[in-house]
């Protein structure tokens, strides 16, 4: 499996075109946050081979610029009920959680260590934000 870093901004799937020497990667504006890339500074991007078997419908078309594709649906859907581990905390200091393809949940008012049950409650391309429902936080877990 992947290891997806706390700090990542933008995962979607989309095409790679060659010019001369060197290849473009378009990254749609609605991946990004505004203001959260600048132009001239530099980002690591990582590049995952396709995986999928010629003629699948996961295999994207690369006459096309689109930059989702069956593979990318988000593996969890709003209302869902989900048992997750928080992992870490993001940059606002909310739970981080990872589920199915290493799929990204926001947990506000979670830490490292809480095993809890979260309700989706806003689901996006790369990430989808979730309410803790009930769970023991690792306090608990180390009294018991």
């Amino acid at each position: 499996m992947v290891e997806i870093p706390d700090r990542l901004a933008c995962l979607y799937t989309g095409s790679v075109t060659e010019a001369g020497d060197s290849y473009t990667v378009e990254v749609p504006e609605d991946e990004l946050d505004v203001g959260a890339i600048t132009a001239g500074e530099t980002y690591r991007v990582v590049i995952l081979e396709n995986a999928a078997p010629a003629g699948s419908d996961d295999q994207q078309d690369p006459s096309t610029n689109s930059a989702v594709s069956a593979t990318s649906k988000p593996p969890v859907s709003e209302g869902a009920i989900r048992e997750v581990t928080i992992e870490s905390l993001g940059d606002q200091g909310d739970g981080i959680a990872k589920t199915d393809r290493g799929y990204v949940l926001i947990v506000p008012e979670a830490r490292p260590g809480d095993e809890v049950t979260v309700e989706i409650t806003n689901v996006r391309e790369n990430v989808a934000f979730a309410e803790v429902r009930s769970g023991r936080d690792q306090d608990e877990i180390s009294e018991s």
